[in-house]
């Protein structure tokens, strides 16, 4: 990720559905887990940002890292902390871009679900196994449990197209409804 990429996120000043900020800290599966997992279950995934502390105001402020909390996110030992949370695995990757001001921040680029949504495997102090989580829209911005029929569809609806888009690179052929061979047939009338 370059600079530029990171100046986008950051310019908003908010959490979005793809958009996560944490206050500058060490790789801890604890503090990440719900939203790695919760990301993976949206469209596009997302990215957390470590370096942006929530003020009280709710606002938030770019502070970045030290080299002592870069040298914490391994790649692979945070994607083998992260195997014993989720099913299927997540996949994740991680960058450490500088901003406008040389700021150093960390960033988890998250990948939406290859094929079916992610569940919780584990229980935490965050987590609950069984659980698939999401990024919710219909409130505050946050990672939590699916709780309405909206958030599940989305991720329902995702993992259809996936899995059509798959079949039918093996010549799976999804037939017409009758409606739609009616329409196709009446055309011309």
């Amino acid at each position: 990720m370059k600079t530029e990429e990171l100046e986008e996120k950051l310019e908003g000043g908010a959490e979005t559905p793809n958009i996560d900020f944490k206050s500058a800290c060490s790789w801890n599966d604890l503090t990440f887990a719900k939203d790695i997992l919760a990301m993976s279950n949206i469209q596009d995934g997302g990215y957390i940002i470590i370096g942006v502390k929530e003020l009280q105001n709710n606002s938030f402020e770019r502070e970045g890292v030290n080299e002592i909390q870069k040298n914490s996110y391994k790649i692979d030992d945070m994607r083998d902390s992260m195997t014993k949370y989720a099913d299927p695995h997540v996949n994740f990757n991680v960058y450490f871009p500088n901003d406008k001001t040389g700021k150093q921040y960390i960033v988890i680029r998250v990948n939406e679900f290859s094929e079916l949504p992610v569940i919780c495997r584990k229980d935490s102090t965050d987590t609950k196994a069984g659980v698939i989580y999401y990024r919710n829209k219909n409130r505050r911005i946050e990672s939590a449990p699916v709780s309405n029929s909206y958030d599940m569809r989305d991720i329902i609806k995702l993992a259809t197209v996936k899995m059509l888009q798959k079949e039918t690179k093996f010549g799976f052929v999804v037939k017409p409804t009758a409606k739609k061979k009616l329409n196709d047939e009446l055309k011309g009338l």
